[in-house]
């Protein structure tokens, strides 16, 4: 192995930890002895809406270098995030928000999360939101703005949020700058 740094992770993180320090050095040193095998096999963590059939394709070019992963399969992230857990984690609790008032929170199971991301995606549909859309999210941070960003993953849209405290030119700006077809 060449000689890479790597940081030992805090005695009380490893105490809840899902690998150990051993695993964590081990997991390390085939991502650099063998990154292809390592990303093949990590690459099976997450759910793929169409698999990929060639973990790594690298393209060297006098005045470019192209190296991507999985290029040729597809993910889902709202898919991998939510769906995928429902049958296991349904009632349990997927998003605990607390706002600034301490009277003011919500436990959102992953079930109702579900429902309300599939319901805010038909609406971004019915609006004529489409897969490559971008969408700008304007809002507090609240469980909706959470529920929007999922629903945009969910039907392929790219979403951009934009802070509420930003002065109104500066809103403007980045509202433009990212040609959204839907604030």
């Amino acid at each position: 192995m060449t000689d890479h740094a790597v940081i030992d992770v805090p005695e009380a993180w490893t105490k809840t930890a899902l690998v150990t320090d051993a695993q964590y050095h081990e997991m390390y040193k085939k991502s650099v002895d063998d990154p292809e095998e390592f990303r093949r096999e990590h690459g099976q963590i997450v759910d793929w809406m169409t698999p990929y059939s060639k973990v790594r394709s690298v393209r060297y070019g006098a005045d470019d270098v192209s190296i991507k992963w999985f290029e040729d399969g597809t993910l889902n992230a709202c898919y991998n995030c939510l769906d995928r857990h429902l049958d296991k984690l349904g009632p349990d609790t997927a998003i605990i928000w607390e706002g600034d008032d301490p009277t003011q929170h919500e436990n959102v199971t992953y079930a109702d999360l579900y429902e309300q991301v599939c319901r805010f995606s038909n609406v971004l549909k019915t609006l004529g939101v489409n897969k490559g859309d971008r969408v700008c999210i304007y809002m507090p941070m609240i469980v909706e703005a959470a529920v929007a960003m999922l629903a945009c993953a969910r039907i392929g849209a790219v979403h951009s949020v934009v802070f509420g405290g930003f002065a109104p030119q500066s809103l403007a700006d980045r509202i433009n700058d990212c040609d959204a077809e839907l604030v």
